[in-house]
């Protein structure tokens, strides 16, 4: 076993929700003790301006480029990072010096592997100045360099989480704007991939119906009748029999074909669109799960879960189920990436991103004399 550190990590995925902050001790290998996880909501105003910041990196080419609203949005991130952990370490009363690294996932705004590029809006030199406390961020990229997909990342906190003895082979079902997979046999092997869309298609669908964020608890599809031409149409994409490695970028998909539904029979449809492309996924693992352990905010949809329920072959359950806090599992992940990244661990391989070999990364940012 390596030194115990300490460290926090800060995920802002893909649902574009807010800020998650979460601490452990680890020794980036088997020794995981958790300190807790606090959220912090973005006000509705910068989410709107994110769905900007995507848009204006549809056209990057290269990803240190910040055209359009890019650099502002990134500034303005890294600020609300910063003041995330900030509040989180007078909640804890942990003074900086008490914490060896922070883990900083970023604002993924564009992710296409194949063309060589992952771009995650982070300041990770600027959070480092602001919170005096060293960050590790960038994490994708040398996977991308070096021929992978980039993602999943979180597959090897996954498997350390998992390490208690179980049913196996099992599956870890991370549903957030896009839905992701990792796969755990006997001898801790692992495969690891997006399944599809995740909370992104029904989220919007709501939005840009009610104003509202998502479907709360799953109601509206609840209440709603499911499009079987509109669902059959999406899993006839060349996607879900493709097999791993794959990722995908939020708004991979663009459903048409929905203006005819209601909003009830839109959001039934849309829910049943994430559950059947999981229940795909499950046909390219090497063998049936024992056991879907299911993260994120998808998990918090009862209709969904309901759905995955009847679709899949293992038991179903809850992060909380297993003794796991649901929300804070990618927050966890990056801190313990940080401290693997620092020890020079793999944190990718050939199972999870398809990189030709097991590959550290991550930039690491020691703060500067100018903190804020």
């Amino acid at each position: 076993m390596g030194k115990i550190k300490r460290a926090i990590g800060l995920m802002s995925g893909t649902s574009m929700d807010g800020i998650d902050v979460a601490a452990i001790d680890t020794d980036g290998q088997s020794h995981i003790q958790i300190h807790g996880f606090q959220g912090f909501p973005y006000l509705e105003d910068f989410r709107e301006r994110l769905k900007s910041a995507v848009h204006d990196a549809r056209g990057l080419h290269d990803r240190l480029a910040r055209p359009g609203c890019l650099a502002e949005i990134e500034r303005e991130s890294t600020q609300l990072h910063s003041e995330a952990v900030t509040t989180f370490l007078a909640t804890k009363g942990w003074a900086p010096d008490t914490v060896d690294i922070v883990g900083y996932h970023g604002q993924t705004v564009l992710h296409q592997p194949d063309a060589g590029l992952t771009v995650q809006l982070g300041d990770g030199q600027a959070l480092a100045d602001k919170i005096g406390i060293p960050v590790v961020y960038d994490l994708r990229a040398a996977d991308v360099a070096a021929g992978g997909q980039g993602a999943p990342l979180a597959p090897v906190y996954h498997q350390a989480l998992a390490s208690s003895p179980g049913k196996s082979p099992i599956a870890v079902l991370n549903i957030g704007g896009v839905a992701n997979v990792t796969w755990i046999g006997s001898d801790d092997d692992l495969v690891s991939f997006d399944t599809g869309p995740g909370n992104a298609l029904v989220d919007d669908w709501v939005r840009q119906h009610t104003g509202q964020s998502c479907d709360t608890d799953g109601r509206l599809a609840h209440s709603g009748q499911v499009d079987r031409t509109i669902v059959e149409q999406l899993l006839r994409h060349p996607y879900f029999s493709q097999h791993p490695p794959k990722s995908l970028d939020r708004d991979a998909w663009k459903i048409d074909g929905l203006d005819h539904l209601s909003l009830e029979n839109g959001a039934a449809t849309l829910t049943a669109c994430t559950a059947e492309t999981i229940a795909a996924a499950e046909k390219l693992l090497p063998s049936p799960p024992a056991a879907w352990i299911v993260c994120g905010g998808g998990r918090h949809n009862q209709t969904l879960m309901a759905m995955l329920a009847s679709l899949l072959s293992g038991r179903v359950m809850t992060a909380e189920d297993a003794g796991w806090n649901g929300d804070a599992i990618e927050a966890e992940a990056w801190a313990y990436l940080a401290v693997r990244s620092l020890e020079g661990l793999p944190i990718t391989c050939p199972g999870t991103t398809g990189v030709v070999r097991s590959q550290s990364g991550g930039v690491l940012c020691q703060p500067g004399t100018n903190q804020l």
